[in-house]
């Protein structure tokens, strides 16, 4: 979990690893903090946990606001060169998603956390719906930000759900109302309505980045 506090301001995330088979599966990349002795948060967590960070070997993007794209890359102390978080991860972003970011470069996007994504051959560009190596599924929500995505990861019986910000919270999975926040809350909300009907019907497991009381629930 990273926080940032501030005045009224709590943001409490939680980037997900999912373990398979075949990869070790980063969902989204935090805010790229430190921690005081100058560790990237996010890898001192995996290290915590037994994982060495440069085993990732996919991460997937929801989006690209700042507080699940701070990680993606980080300014080497010495250099002052940047470089991707996960050097040995073929990353997943959306396209239009990541030009989006670029011209929006701002209070929710922040271009020089990203921008290396263009630079980089280990980055797939993606669009629309699609699945990555047989079993996992992304699919283009919108709602949240214009081209959000979520991913469905099948790992043998195990359905694993990440909706992102569409679905952060199993508070908001629980009600129907639009969020002002969202790009298109009306959207958000049908979509939430959509994902726990289908989420119950065939048992998925629902990741929330934004719940670090429930962080993950079968409903």
């Amino acid at each position: 979990m990273e926080e940032r506090g501030g005045g009224s301001l709590l943001v409490e995330i939680q980037p997900f690893l999912v373990i398979t088979d075949h990869d070790y599966i980063l969902l989204d990349a935090g805010l790229g903090f430190r921690n005081k002795d100058g560790v990237l948060q996010l890898h001192q967590h995996l290290i915590d946990h037994g994982v060495n960070p440069m085993d990732i070997s996919k991460v997937l993007m929801s989006h690209l606001h700042k507080d699940h794209a701070g990680g993606v890359s980080y300014k080497d102390p010495v250099s002052g060169e940047r470089a991707l978080t996960f050097p040995h991860a073929t990353y997943y972003v959306n396209e239009r998603e990541m030009q989006y970011a670029l011209d929006n470069d701002g209070k929710s996007y922040l271009a020089e956390d990203i921008a290396i994504l263009r630079q980089r051959d280990n980055v797939v560009f993606v669009d629309g719906d699609g699945i990555i190596d047989g079993y996992i599924h992304y699919t283009l929500t919108g709602g949240h930000c214009p081209y959000h995505q979520v991913f469905l990861i099948e790992d043998g019986a195990e359905k694993i759900f990440y909706g992102g910000d569409v679905a952060p919270q199993i508070s908001q999975m629980k009600s129907r109302f639009v969020a002002k926040y969202d790009y298109d809350g009306k959207r958000c909300m049908e979509l939430r309505q959509q994902y726990l009907e289908q989420g119950r019907a065939e048992d998925w497991t629902f990741l929330f980045y934004h719940d670090v009381r429930t962080p993950f629930a079968r409903m």
